[in-house]
């Protein structure tokens, strides 16, 4: 602008010294010459300014919009009206005091191709001098274009179902958590995604199909045999005697085996055939006799030919199952059986098993008379001492029996992964068997959606109940975005991507309104759980494996802030009021103090919610 100023007042300057000269020169026809060009010539100056003038305002104009086109496209706005109404009020603001004379509708901005934001402006500029040529004003264009950058966003929605969150409290989430929904996850998912999975927790996070990848099946084991009997050696020799005595080569039988003797050659009532198809104790003579212990021979016919003594598997010759892997069974263990071929008598029974080795045990069904086994068959863990069964048999904290049956809720992982993101295939999660006083909540997790429609509808059906196992709920809320865990779900969309991926931001965010204070040792809640967690009979009688749930959540925060994994972590608090513990927590728990809130009530709880969602998409937009 300086600089256009100094040529017009310049070239105005020149016109006039031309002009003085020409007066001055008192040749007719160069007088008669000025005459002819001063028109002209005054009309080329002052088109100039009208040019210059222009100019500037076209400048001006273009400023403008460049910088309102550029706030639109850092805003959250997604709508071609909501993108019109941010780009209009900073297009007004950059224009004020400019006297161009226009308003907010000589601007538009909208939605264009591949995330670009467009803006555009026309305007009317009235010409000083060019109107004595032309009539009418001249309109001026101006288009910006602004490419938006954006990321792919995950979130993990972590929600406290507790029943403390029961009345308004329920309700004030679903419709703070639906309007997180609304705001986060957009109506446009190219070229950019932005996805929620959900995870509510009370006493513990119900994974419902998702269980058995999680915390493993329950174990069920393919059998490959089932017998009684040893393979045996054959008989060349029984004498008659008061205490029989029986020659086979190799026997390797001792003191006080059970034998089953068969295929002895004869007949007759008195033949030694008759020793056949029994069971009978033997004491070692030498290698190769043993005498039958209590059996009497004097009074039958001499022995002819055949037959085979055979050991039996078990002391009380029952029939042992063999599996085709290591079947994980103890002692006590009761274990079904279905589809065996041959031995069908196992067939629909529960039995309590000893175990042998790591692939045979014992299960307790006398084997004399039964069928020989041809094919196939299961043994299935219905009730252990140890979790990963059906049931679980246990102790109480008020030295009670009980048998629990296990959830599809499951509970902390525990060993060297405790606090770590390791896919289940290399360390499975906690079972849970919960009591029927603090039960395993119905609502269920949802892996990473972008159906808002399906999101909300999972959050309107809530019901509260159980204690708080926020440990849990914040481990699963990590869990949904880490890519080790993405396996386990069926659709490639619901898989998060990897960690620190090409425009990519991950986030949980984390909610509670109380204490923790439900641990877990062996799938049930430990003895030293916190108030509110249940009495002693939903208590088992050992401590938890992890210890204290605020302990075990410390860890977890550390590990999910883990800069490797390069996740955003938000807490909320709500109407913790003076729980100092749950406020230090929450505070040191995310990624820094202004992302951990605590809403005194549901119109605050809304407020929080909506704050981090907008805070959430402008990250996306402007990191």
């Amino acid at each position: 602008m300086p600089t256009q100023s100094r040529f017009l007042r310049r070239l105005s300057e020149g016109v006039a010294a031309f002009a003085r000269r020409l007066r001055r020169d008192d040749r007719g026809a160069i007088a008669i010459q000025f005459a002819l060009l001063a028109l002209p010539l005054s009309v080329l100056l002052f088109g100039l300014v009208d040019v210059g003038r222009l100019s500037l305002q076209r400048r001006q104009m273009q400023d403008a919009l460049d910088a309102a086109t550029l706030m639109a496209a850092r805003s959250t706005a997604s709508t071609n009206g909501e993108l019109d109404t941010v780009g209009d009020a900073a297009f007004l603001a950059e224009i004020a005091g400019m006297n161009l004379g226009l308003t907010a509708s000589n601007a538009t901005f909208s939605a264009g191709t591949n995330n670009r934001i467009i803006g555009s402006v026309t305007a009317t500029l009235r010409p000083i001098i060019a109107n004595l040529w032309q009539s009418g004003d001249f309109t001026v264009t101006a288009t910006s274009e602004v490419v938006r950058s954006s990321k792919n966003l995950e979130v993990a929605l972590v929600l406290d179902i507790t029943g403390s969150m029961g009345g308004t409290r329920i309700a004030d989430l679903k419709v703070a958590a639906s309007d997180l929904v609304d705001i986060i996850v957009r109506d446009t998912q190219t070229p950019f995604y932005s996805k929620i999975a959900l995870v509510p927790y009370a006493a513990g996070v119900n994974l419902d199909t998702y269980a058995d990848a999680a915390r493993g099946p329950i174990p069920v084991r393919n059998i490959s045999n089932v017998g009684w009997l040893s393979a045996g050696t054959n008989i060349t020799a029984i004498n008659r005697n008061s205490t029989a005595r029986v020659t086979s080569a190799g026997h390797g039988l001792v003191t006080g085996d059970r034998v089953f003797i068969s295929g002895i050659n004869a007949s007759g009532s008195n033949s030694m055939s008759s020793l056949n198809g029994q069971i009978y104790t033997v004491t070692k003579d030498n290698d190769n006799r043993v005498w039958l212990d209590g059996v009497d021979t004097s009074g039958k016919s001499t022995y002819s030919s055949g037959g085979t003594i055979r050991k039996c598997l078990t002391s009380n010759c029952s029939l042992v199952a063999t599996t085709s892997a290591a079947h994980g069974f103890i002692t006590g263990d009761q274990i079904s059986f279905a589809g065996i071929g041959g031995t069908t008598t196992l067939n629909g029974q529960t039995l309590s098993i000893t175990n042998l080795t790591s692939t045979t045990f014992d299960t307790g069904v006398a084997g004399l008379g039964t069928t020989a086994y041809t094919s196939g068959g299961t043994a299935t863990c219905e009730q252990s001492t140890t979790p990963g069964c059906r049931r679980l048999a246990y102790t109480s904290a008020d030295d009670t029996d009980e048998v629990r049956d296990i959830s599809t809720c499951v509970s902390e992982r525990t060993g060297t992964q405790a606090y770590t993101d390791a896919a289940p295939s290399t360390a499975y999660v906690g079972t849970n068997y919960p009591s029927s006083s603090n039960p395993c909540p119905s609502a269920t997790i949802m892996p990473l959606s972008s159906d808002k429609t399906a999101l909300k509808a999972q959050i309107n059906n809530y019901t509260v109940g159980g204690s708080t196992a926020g440990q849990i709920g914040l481990a699963w809320g990590w869990y949904m975005v880490a890519p080790n865990f993405g396996y386990m779900w069926p659709n490639a969309s619901q898989r998060p991507a990897a960690y620190r991926s090409r425009d990519l931001m991950k986030v949980v965010i984390m909610m509670t309104d109380g204490a923790f204070n439900t641990p877990y040792c062996n799938g049930v809640i430990a003895a030293d759980a916190g108030s509110g967690s249940g009495s002693d009979d939903d208590h088992i009688n050992c401590n938890a494996t992890n210890g204290d749930p605020y302990t075990q959540a410390r860890a977890l925060c550390t590990a999910i802030k883990n800069s490797a994994n390069d996740i955003t972590l938000y807490t909320v608090g709500f109407a913790v009021g003076s729980d100092n513990t749950a406020r230090t927590f929450l505070t040191n728990c995310a990624s820094d103090s202004s992302k951990a809130f605590f809403p005194a009530n549901g119109s605050e709880l809304k407020t929080s919610f909506k704050a981090i969602a907008q805070e959430i998409s402008s990250l996306r937009i402007s990191r």
